[in-house]
C-alpha cells in the first residue's frame, strides 16, 4: 500500500530542498538516508562547541538572489569570506590567482607587468587552444604558478596527471588582475553561524525520516510505500552497473582537537606539494570568527575510489561523461522516478545549484 506521495533517497541539499518543497505543497514524504545523519556531505558536528565541516569546507556562495533569500530563511548567515592560502615548501601564496599571488610568485607590482609575464609564459609554451588542465592552467596564469600551486595539489585531488584531466577543472578558479583574495565572485557569501545541520533538520521538520536505510538493499519494499521515487544516490548503482560502474574520488578526513586557540590563522590552507599526501588543512572556528581556547583541524586525503566505497567527486573525464549518457537514457525511460543532486547526475555542483536542482524538479512534478 502506497502510503506517501514521495520516497526521497538522500538527504543532502537537493533531497532535503525537494522535500521541504514538497510537503510545503502538501504532499506526504518519506525519505531514507544510508548514513546514520541527515545532510549528506554538508553535514556539520558540535565539537568542543565548533561547528566541524565533516566532509570539507563547504562556503555558501550564489549570485542567485532567489536561492539566497530561500536558504537564508532557514539560518542566519555571516559575512565570511573565502580567502585560502596555499602553503608549497613551507612558502604562503594568496588564493585565488590575483595581483597578491603575482606579487608573491614574481614580484610584479602592476597588473601591466603580471599581464606581460604571463603573456611570456604563455608565448613560450605555444598554446593556443588548450586541450587537457595543464595546457589550460598555464593558458591562465603561466607555467611558475602551474608548477608551485596547480599541478603537486590537482593531481593528489584527482589522483590522475594534469595531462589526462579536461580543462573545464581549472576554469572553476578565478583569475584576477587585481589584489582581492576573495576567491568567489558571487555577491551573496557566507557560512551559518550555528552549522549546515540544523538547516537539513527543518527543511526535514513535516517529513518522515528513516536513517540507516539503504535504499539499494531495501529497495522493493521501499517502492511500494510510494507512488514516485526522488533518487539522489549514485545513478549507476541505481542500474545495479549493467553498463559498467561510473569513476569517483573518495575524501578522507583526519580530524582532531588541538590545545591552542589558533592553529594556522585561516579556515583553510592549500598544501600544493605532491609529496605531501594531503591536499589542505581546515580550521573550522575560523568559518564562524571563533574564540574558543581550543581548535579543531581536519586534514582532507584524496584517495582512490573502488565500488563499495562512498563516492565524492565524480570525474567528469570523456570516458565517464560518455558512460553517464548511457545511464542517462535509461533513468529517462524510468516511470515516476527522478534523478537529481551530485551523484544522481554524475556531476559536480556548488550548493547554490543543487538547491535551484531541486527548485526545477518542484516546479517541474508538484
Amino acid at each position: 500500500m502506497r502510503h506517501y506521495d514521495y520516497l526521497v533517497v538522500g538527504s543532502g541539499l537537493f533531497g532535503s530542498v525537494f522535500s521541504y518543497l514538497a510537503s510545503q505543497a502538501g504532499k506526504k514524504i518519506l525519505l531514507v538516508e544510508k548514513r546514520d545523519h541527515v545532510g549528506g556531505n554538508i553535514f556539520t558536528r558540535r565539537i568542543q562547541d565548533i561547528d566541524v565541516h565533516c566532509y570539507g569546507a563547504h562556503i555558501f556562495h550564489t549570485k542567485d538572489k532567489e536561492v539566497w533569500d530561500f536558504i537564508q530563511t532557514f539560518a542566519e548567515f555571516n559575512n565570511f569570506v573565502n580567502s585560502p592560502i596555499a602553503n608549497y615548501q613551507g612558502r604562503l601564496f594568496n588564493l585565488p590567482f590575483n595581483m597578491n599571488t603575482f606579487y608573491q610568485i614574481w614580484g610584479v607590482k602592476t597588473p601591466g607587468e603580471a599581464a606581460d609575464k604571463i603573456q611570456a609564459q604563455r608565448e613560450a609554451a605555444h598554446i593556443t587552444n588548450p586541450k587537457n588542465l595543464e595546457e589550460k592552467a598555464i593558458s591562465l596564469v603561466g607555467e611558475d604558478i602551474y608548477k608551485i600551486l596547480i599541478k603537486g595539489y590537482t593531481e593528489k585531488q584527482w589522483g590522475r596527471s594534469c595531462k589526462e584531466l579536461p580543462p573545464s577543472i581549472i576554469s572553476r578558479i578565478p583569475v584576477r588582475m587585481t589584489f582581492d583574495n576573495n576567491y568567489f565572485n558571487d555577491p551573496y557569501q557566507g557560512i551559518p553561524i550555528t552549522g549546515y545541520t540544523q538547516i537539513i533538520e527543518k527543511l526535514l521538520f513535516n517529513c518522515e525520516v528513516l536513517l540507516n536505510t539503504d535504499f539499494l538493499k531495501q529497495r522493493q519494499v521501499l517502492e511500494s510505500f510510494a507512488k514516485n521515487v526522488i533518487y539522489t544516490g549514485p545513478i549507476d548503482a541505481y542500474f545495479n552497473f549493467c553498463h559498467g560502474p561510473l569513476e569517483y574520488r573518495k575524501v578522507r578526513f583526519e580530524t582532531e582537537v588541538l590545545n591552542v586557540p589558533n592553529y594556522q590563522g585561516v579556515a583553510v590552507v592549500n598544501y600544493t606539494e605532491r609529496t605531501v599526501p594531503y591536499t589542505r588543512i581546515i580550521e573550522h572556528k575560523h568559518f564562524v570568527f571563533g574564540n574558543q581556547p581550543q581548535t579543531v583541524i581536519s586534514r582532507e586525503y584524496p584517495d582512490e575510489w573502488h565500488p563499495g566505497d562512498e563516492p565524492y567527486y565524480p570525474i567528469n573525464d570523456d570516458k565517464n561523461n560518455k558512460l553517464y549518457e548511457k545511464y542517462k537514457l535509461l533513468a529517462e525511460k524510468e516511470k515516476n522516478v527522478y534523478f537529481g543532486g551530485r551523484l544522481g547526475t554524475y556531476k559536480y555542483y556548488d550548493m547554490d545549484k543543487v538547491i535551484r536542482g531541486a527548485f526545477n524538479l518542484a516546479r517541474q512534478i508538484l
